[in-house]
């Protein structure tokens, strides 16, 4: 009996789910095919119908919400429109969220896998880049400034991101990460026109203050 229509893809995006959850969790290197086939019910084998090796399922997961329209924040409470005129601002958020800092296994992977991706094919090394891109593009949307110093912004705030998740999962003191994540969100944000900062009055209100001396630290540089 014939499989049903679209029988393949989900297979094919039942793989890749399984393999960003296990990449995520252990690394590249310490997750095997045989692994990944058995998270998703199938043999060793059944592998290379959908793939032809590790690295080309490797350049799939680094996909994200930030280059998939249907791959989508999975983080409970937290959502980016990437149609939003203030869409920077909600990608800092997210990015550096609490809900993302602790959900490893849904994590972006340029946040789980930048060692890993040093040492893999070019191919993977270019499907990183071509996602960190995508946040660089995302962000100058909503970066003040024209130009070569816009973009400049927006790659300094990416770094900033993504470098900010990064070390702070590396402490120990989940108190101490949680401020470190905040102060990177504050840097952020204040690298950004005003249209970006959060609402007075809001529990974010601390976050206003730090926002706005880290923008006029930055202007007077």
């Amino acid at each position: 009996m014939p499989y049903p229509a679209g029988h393949r893809e989900a297979i094919r995006k039942r793989i890749i789910d399984t393999a960003r959850r296990l990449f995520n969790q252990h690394g590249f290197d310490n997750v095997s095919v045989k692994q990944i086939m058995a998270g998703v019910g199938m043999t060793h084998g059944g592998f290379y119908e959908y793939f032809k090796d590790k690295s080309a399922l490797y350049s799939e997961v680094l996909s994200c919400f930030l280059t998939d329209p249907k791959w989508g924040p999975r983080w409970e409470g937290i959502s980016v429109d990437l149609d939003s005129a203030d869409v920077g601002a909600q990608i800092i958020r997210a990015y550096l969220s609490r809900q993302h800092f602790e959900d490893v296994e849904n994590s972006c992977p340029m946040a789980a896998l930048p060692t890993d991706v040093r040492r893999c094919s070019p191919g993977v090394k270019t499907a990183f880049e071509t996602v960190f891109l995508a946040m660089v593009a995302l962000l100058e949307q909503s970066v003040s400034g024209r130009g070569r110093e816009r973009r400049e912004k927006a790659q300094g705030i990416a770094a900033l991101c993504v470098g900010g998740l990064i070390v702070s999962r590396a402490l120990r003191t989940v108190s101490l990460a949680d401020n470190l994540r905040e102060a990177c969100m504050a840097v952020a944000l204040g690298l950004m026109d005003s249209s970006g900062l959060p609402d007075a009055g809001t529990e974010d209100e601390p976050k206003l203050k730090r926002a706005r001396r880290s923008s006029k630290i930055a202007a007077d540089l």
